[in-house]
């Protein structure tokens, strides 16, 4: 079986997925070719488990200051462009299309008819039972028509009644203690985030960006985005401050870490994040950049909920490759069986 594995790069959790998904697939010799869009093919780092994988432009959301700018969306986005790369991409030599909310593959596999495989969190929210923000008819016309699948295989929290199955996380780490408090807040104005945390005295921050560099500005340290880096400190730290995305509050419920976060404004999936969060009671919300808030929580840190998921990766993986497509009941259920609230 030969597979094309499309992988959505505006953030990061989309790429640590497909990490753990090529590690399997790795193991299991089987034949993938990866494509990642969403990114400058220069901002992509530590990416040698894919081997000789390829990138386009695709399509992508455009932040400003912590909120979704539709209309600088519109202005960067070039849908020229990105008609032309889906007709240039040549699907035919592929049994089957895998993709991770990457539009360019989705949509060049479903005009030649080829299987598409959607594996994702984006994919859980065609369920009913996922909590949504109500009158999102934007966000909803969005997830349906970016990057279209045949199946679709959706990652969250909870089943919510659907046949949706547990994050894709890392189980061979362990967590560690630590009294750093980890911050990764991709979306924001980063010069706002380090002055906001210089002014909470006591505690020690680590702050990570793609536009940051190494360094030390009073009790923060700054951190270029890196992997292993990265990594190494959401082990050690004793809580964390993020966005409301899937995968690291994930890795964070997996880790037994404390967790802030705020949903980017205007982005409907991570509103629809913090609304499934406060329903599981597994973290705490903000939804403006504040000071108090921020201090309030620190100053009264909740005892983490710690989630123990089974190694999701290499059952989808199996899933994949036994051509069992048409039967994600079967799979939800025994990967909820085999989950622990700790």
């Amino acid at each position: 079986m030969k597979i094309l594995y499309g992988v959505q790069g505006t953030g990061n959790g989309h790429i640590s997925r497909a990490r753990m998904m090529a590690k399997h697939f790795h193991e299991r010799k089987a034949d993938v070719d990866f494509l990642f869009s969403g990114r400058d093919p220069e901002r992509y780092f530590e990416m040698e488990c894919f081997g000789d994988y390829q990138t386009r432009t695709g399509l992508s959301f455009i932040t400003h200051q912590g909120s979704v700018s539709y209309l600088r969306t519109a202005l960067q986005n070039r849908p020229v462009q990105f008609l032309r790369e889906v007709r240039d991409l040549d699907v035919s030599g592929y049994d089957v299309i895998l993709t991770d909310f990457e539009p360019v593959t989705a949509w060049a596999g479903k005009l030649l008819g080829c299987p598409v495989i959607g594996i994702g969190h984006q994919y859980a929210f065609h369920h009913p039972g996922v909590p949504r923000s109500k009158g999102d008819i934007l966000s909803r016309l969005i997830l349906r028509c970016f990057a279209p699948v045949s199946t679709g295989l959706g990652l969250h929290w909870s089943d919510f009644g659907g046949p949706i199955v547990p994050p894709i996380v890392n189980t061979s780490v362990t967590s560690q203690e630590g009294n750093s408090i980890l911050v990764y807040l991709p979306f924001e104005d980063q010069q706002r985030v380090t002055r906001l945390l210089n002014q909470l005295n006591g505690w020690h921050f680590i702050q990570y960006s793609p536009d940051l560099q190494d360094g030390r500005d009073g009790n923060v340290d700054t951190r270029q985005t890196s992997f292993s880096g990265f990594k190494q400190n959401l082990q050690s730290c004793r809580a964390v401050i993020c966005n409301a995305g899937f995968e690291l509050i994930s890795e964070c419920l997996y880790l037994g870490k404390t967790v802030l976060a705020k949903p980017v404004a205007g982005q409907g999936e991570q509103i629809a994040n913090a609304l499934a969060l406060s329903q599981l009671n597994y973290a705490d919300i903000m939804h403006e950049l504040s000071l108090n808030q921020i201090q309030n929580w620190l100053s009264a840190l909740p005892e983490a909920r710690r989630v123990q998921y089974p190694d999701v990766a290499a059952a989808l993986v199996e899933w994949v490759l036994s051509e069992q497509w048409h039967d994600t009941r079967g799979l939800s259920e025994d990967l909820w069986r085999k989950t622990r609230l700790a």
